[in-house]
């Protein structure tokens, strides 16, 4: 009884810290890249190109995170 009640406060808390850290990576990532197009606008392209495959990265680890999370709390049911 106790638990699977420990297991679900594990996962709730573990798959809140992961979006959390990815939300966090991802402004911090953005304002970056904000103002770097800021100071140049000439390479905005490449600013935007970069920023974004490393948003889609941080986010898949994110995800994946929230997964394990998941899984591990299917797993001890």
């Amino acid at each position: 009884m106790w638990n699977l009640a420990l297991a679900y406060f594990g996962a709730g808390i573990g798959s809140g810290l992961c979006v959390i850290g990815g939300a966090a990576g991802i402004g911090r990532l953005t304002a970056a890249a904000m103002e770097a197009m800021g100071r140049q606008p000439s390479a905005a392209g490449d600013i935007r190109g970069g920023m974004l495959i490393t948003a889609a990265m941080i986010e898949g680890v994110a995800f994946f995170g929230v997964v394990v999370c998941l899984l591990l709390t299917f797993k001890s049911a």
